[in-house]
């Protein structure tokens, strides 16, 4: 008996983000907003300063960045080949196999709404310093929670060239205030003169350096975003790449130099007491001193329009890893499509801004601490996970070279993604071992271990799904990891016969 398929295409308008709206700058104040430079300058080197104790922390910053930059060979060597808003899930579906891929985009699911939620606990106490020296009300963190929440929401459901003109603006001026910090503590140097202590090896090769690499890797979150927006960028292949390079040398610019400024100004014989003492008030007081008050009360705005760019980053971030799983079926069809205005994945958005809305409630209601219970440890928790899959992909580039033939230098399909690989293997090693210390609670803490092994369980859940999908719903299956093309590759089988997976459909 014969059987006949039908291809089902759906609309461009439904499963289709929108096409050639984001140029290289565009792509790149994504990135650099997710990083969020006034807010690691102020929170995480103060804090690596103050709690690890180590001098060495702009020498960190430059490590990871020449890692990053090594695994970035690989994955826009990646990008040339695929455009997919689904990035790591994509690249490992496509390197070992589809259950590990759509393992990786659970644990893509829990890392990126983890870090993007996160940040509504910080921005209440952003804001408390400016709206009480602007306005002289200190109002409860929650209200200013739902108020950045709304303005989030209501961003991401709007052209994805808007947030982008949005980020522009705030992330040009945060980062210009970052230099004048930086200017103002250079030309302040303490009794001792310009020390360059910091970029002594002697002060990077110590005890700490664990910690202090976790914590330089978690300053990095963001960079790999410019491959989410693949599809929407106006000529991939080279937006990417140049996106990708120029972030990882931005970010590392930025870090080391103005936490080597730091200690400049502070002396790098007091940085450690004075960073443990203020804490993030640090480079704010060094501002008051040096450069006044008006540049103070400007640096304290930034900080707060610099969590609110980091949530809006990571909310479009987190929206198109739905949205790619939606298309592609792994999680229901409904959020797969975009909105027929302004082709931004509706959906996807609106379930991330429920979410959100649903965790400000509940910490609200029972009276959690915003800022450690909720941004720092879903802050350092979805860092952890991002850190896994990088790692993770590493390892999924050199296999996809391996198994597909493809012609590519060995430097960019096996050399560079294996050095980077090592490398973040080495650096997971070393956060597990200090993840009571990123976390800030005892070694004993149930949370020690629980939020490490979630991220191992939810990857297992994932490729289980992945192999249920491949017995059950074999044109599913099928589509994992395709990006856009899995929209012309649905088969709807005849009511005769269900179509056969290929051989490479069973991978």
């Amino acid at each position: 008996m014969s059987s006949t398929a039908t291809t089902e295409r759906p609309s461009n308008v439904s499963e289709a983000l929108a096409r050639g709206r984001l140029g290289v700058p565009s792509v790149i104040f994504f990135v650099l907003s997710a990083a969020a430079p006034l807010t690691v300058v102020a929170g995480v080197v103060t804090t690596g300063y103050g709690v690890i104790g180590v001098l060495g922390i702009p020498l960190a910053f430059l490590a990871v960045a020449a890692v990053l930059a090594v695994f970035s060979v690989g994955y826009v060597a990646m990008a040339r080949r695929m455009a997919n808003a689904g990035a790591f899930y994509a690249y490992v579906a496509r390197g070992l196999g589809r259950p590990a891929g759509v393992g990786t985009a659970w644990v893509a699911l829990i890392a990126y709404n983890a870090l993007q939620v996160g940040l509504y606990g910080t921005i209440g106490a952003a804001a408390a310093p400016v709206l009480d020296r602007l306005f002289g009300i200190t109002p409860q963190w929650w209200v200013v929670a739902l108020v950045a929440w709304a303005l989030v929401a209501m961003l991401g459901l709007l052209r994805v060239d808007i947030n982008g003109m949005v980020l522009a603006a705030l992330l040009c001026a945060e980062i210009a205030i970052i230099v004048v910090f930086d200017l103002g503590q250079l030309g302040n140097p303490a009794a001792g003169g310009m020390s360059f202590a910091a970029f002594s090896p002697e002060n990077f090769f110590v005890p700490g350096l664990g910690a202090v690499l976790v914590l330089a890797i978690l300053g990095f979150v963001g960079f790999e975003a410019a491959v989410v927006f693949s599809e929407e960028s106006k000529d991939p292949r080279r937006t990417v790449p140049m996106a990708t390079y120029l972030s990882v040398a931005i970010i590392a610019v930025v870090y080391a130099l103005s936490s080597w400024s730091m200690t400049v100004a502070v002396g790098p014989d007091r940085i450690v007491e004075e960073a443990g003492t203020q804490s993030v008030e640090l480079i704010f007081n060094l501002a008051g001193a040096h450069l006044g008050d008006t540049v103070l009360t400007i640096g304290q705005a930034l900080f707060l329009t610099s969590v609110l760019a980091a949530m809006i980053s990571f909310h479009n971030t987190t929206a198109r890893y739905t949205f790619a799983l939606g298309r592609e079926r792994v999680l229901p069809a409904v959020f797969g499509r975009t909105s027929p205005t302004t082709g931004a994945p509706r959906a996807a958005s609106l379930a991330q801004s429920a979410l959100g809305l649903v965790v400000i409630i509940l910490y609200a209601v029972n009276g959690w601490d915003p800022v450690l219970q909720l941004f720092f440890w879903l802050g350092t928790s979805g860092g952890f996970g991002v850190l896994l899959m990088i790692a993770t992909t590493a390892v999924a580039i050199i296999a996809y070279f391996a198994r597909s033939g493809e012609r590519e230098t060995l430097w960019r399909r096996a050399i560079a993604p294996g050095i980077a690989a090592i490398a973040l293997v080495a650096i997971i090693v070393l956060a597990v071992q200090n993840f009571a210390n990123l976390l800030g609670v005892e070694p004993d803490s149930p949370l020690r271990w629980a939020i490490p092994v979630a991220y191992p369980v939810a990857a297992l859940l994932g490729g289980l799904w992945g192999l249920s999908l491949r017995r059950r719903r074999p044109d599913t299956y099928a589509r994992i990891g395709l990006g856009a093309e899995s929209a012309a590759a649905v088969v709807t089988p005849s009511p005769v016969t269900e179509p056969v997976p290929t051989a490479e459909a069973r991978r």
